[in-house]
């Protein structure tokens, strides 16, 4: 069974991971002692991810799975985007983000609040990459609801009128925009 890094020491991102990636064996940087910090500064999702497993495929001599994503408000081009993790600053919390993102659409209605959550998954091995993208639908709520999750889950609404901070995580699971990016590179991995 292949052995591969995924470069997060995220454990939920972890484990939809190995949900999915299921003829794999999947290991953290913790499990092999890898503090590696790579610094997010592409413009676009596939430049982050696709730096991220480079950089620590090329160091650890392993092949790298690595991931970015975030939330693209249409009213906005796609804002924050790229910059959802860090768009006030490093020392931000999610609520502050949250709450920068709802003043910011406090006029906007219906569909003037349409957003979408884009996921790209990266796996680079001997310098040669595989990408798999992924998104789902949604708009930003009137104001944060649901106690799950993390980030801007409680502002991103889902078609059925729930965000996703008020599904379980095994729902989320099932249809989250990193799920669609994970098969859809999964697809890729086992054409071979």
């Amino acid at each position: 069974m292949k052995k591969i890094v995924v470069a997060t020491n995220n454990p939920g991102k972890i484990k939809e991971i190995k949900e999915i990636l299921t003829d794999y064996e999947l290991v953290t940087l913790k499990d092999i002692g890898c503090e590696i910090e790579v610094e997010e500064d592409q413009e676009t999702f596939e430049g982050n991810s696709k730096k991220k497993a480079e950089e620590i495929a090329k160091a650890i001599n392993m092949p790298c799975i690595a991931d970015d994503s975030g939330l693209c408000i249409d009213a906005f081009d796609g804002w924050p985007g790229v910059y959802t993790a860090r768009f006030l600053g490093e020392g931000a919390t999610n609520e502050q983000k949250n709450e920068a993102i709802l003043e910011k659409m406090k006029e906007l209605n219906g569909e003037e609040r349409k957003a979408r959550v884009k996921c790209v998954v990266t796996y680079c091995e001997n310098g040669e990459f595989i990408v798999g993208k992924g998104e789902i639908e949604g708009r930003i709520a009137q104001q944060p609801r649901g106690e799950r999750g993390f980030g801007f889950d409680p502002i991103f609404e889902l078609e059925n009128g729930k965000t996703y901070a008020e599904i379980s995580q095994e729902e989320k699971n099932s249809i989250s925009h990193r799920k669609r990016a994970l098969e859809n590179l999964k697809k890729q991995l086992t054409k071979d």
